[in-house]
């Protein structure tokens, strides 16, 4: 059942409950009233009063300020008429209390009118002469005040939960992008780099290196498939932007060696060693370090290609570590053709470093980047695995 109906129901129910309880006998020790002495009886008119101080409670949320008219129109005219006390009054603090709670508009004016209702009740009931004392006209009105200052606290507790909340959901949502904004970059640079590194290759693979050529166009097919693959994962995830990441909605994840090996098909000498025994990774940092090196044979693609670069995986009791190193203008290199074309200016985004060590950083991990003494480039990180398990 919705809230909104679920609760529009209570407040019929307690509506009612006040209905029935203001017909029943003994209800006068609830009685809420002003002056004293009593002394007309019950008649058609009475009754009335007494429903329109409780049955208008049943719209106390949905519209507390007619609620408020009602109740306290009718409870003014209860006591000035001078009836006997009923319990029917307590419609009043509720429906003082709503006001101040729900109310949305013209808080000012309406608390204002209540006032000089109230003042207008005392007096009346005053020239009656029911004895009431001035004092106890005051203490009322400070009752009355109260109730509204109750809801008023209500309201402000809830506006301050709402906003607390709505600035979680831009946390999240802002998050969500970022992560969605890594998983973008590093799909499209390493895929789409390894396709573009291979076209760059074949126009000096031909006439003479067919069956290379026709390699070459199978690795830029499965690549593509591939990218195309990740980027529609990433676009199941936008369809619903707040709601938390699932491991099953997350974008698809390769072995190392099979990275490995599509950028060695793009022309890239890569050694590749793995110490330690591997075991299981939680999902999480298992994508983390599989980014890394991800991004490592991207950006050795695009700024060093066909230079050796070696791949080392170290698993310990602790932490997992890896090392991307690609070798300088000193070190091996691979045959690659691709070697030719030198730098790409298209392949500087700056973003995949800082990717990488925000995904490393999430884990409690370290992550090193930078360019080593035979002028090659190196990215070493470390994962521990006592945080990616908690």
């Amino acid at each position: 059942m919705p809230t909104v109906r679920l609760r529009a129901y209570r407040d019929l129910l307690l509506a009612l409950v006040l209905a029935v309880v203001a017909f029943m006998p003994g209800n006068e020790m609830f009685a809420v009233v002003v002056g004293e002495n009593r002394y007309r009886d019950a008649d058609p008119l009475s009754v009335i009063l007494l429903l329109a101080q409780t049955l208008p409670l049943a719209l106390r949320r949905t519209r507390p300020a007619a609620c408020l008219a009602v109740v306290g129109v009718a409870w003014g005219l209860y006591q000035a008429l001078g009836y006997s006390p009923s319990s029917a009054g307590l419609g009043l603090y509720v429906a003082l209390y709503s006001a101040g709670a729900h109310l949305a508009r013209h808080r000012v004016r309406v608390a204002a009118l209540v006032v000089a209702g109230y003042l207008a009740v005392s007096l009346a009931v005053h020239r009656k002469s029911f004895h009431g004392e001035p004092v106890q006209y005051l203490t009322y009105l400070m009752v009355l005040a109260l109730c509204w200052l109750i809801g008023e606290g209500v309201r402000a507790r809830v506006r301050a939960e709402a906003a607390r909340r709505q600035a979680a959901e831009r946390e999240a949502v802002a998050d969500e992008r970022a992560r969605i904004a890594r998983e973008l970059h590093d799909v499209v640079t390493h895929h789409v780099t390894a396709m573009v590194v291979q076209a760059e290759a074949l126009p000096f693979l031909l006439p003479d290196h067919t069956e290379r050529v026709r390699d070459g166009l199978g690795t830029i097919s499965t690549t593509g498939r591939a990218a195309m693959t990740d980027l529609r994962e990433l676009l199941d995830v936008l369809h619903d932007p707040g709601s938390p990441a699932k491991d099953d909605r997350a974008p698809a994840t390769e072995s190392l060696e099979t990275l490995i090996e599509r950028a060695r098909s793009a022309g890239q000498a890569i050694e590749f060693s793995r110490h330690g025994e591997p075991g299981t990774l939680p999902t999480g940092l298992g994508l983390a370090l599989q980014r890394v090196v991800q991004e490592s044979l991207t950006n050795a693609l695009k700024h060093a290609p066909g230079r050796l670069t070696t791949v080392t995986v170290t698993h310990t009791a602790g932490a997992v570590g890896v090392s991307v190193v690609t070798a300088g203008v000193t070190g091996v290199t691979g045959r690659s053709a691709v070697g030719r074309s030198g730098s790409r200016p298209w392949a500087r985004s700056g973003r995949g470093i800082a990717g990488m060590r925000d995904r490393v950083a999430a884990f409690g991990g370290e992550l090193t980047a930078g360019r080593e003494p035979d002028g090659g480039f190196a990215v070493r990180a470390r994962l521990p695995l006592a945080t990616a398990r908690t």
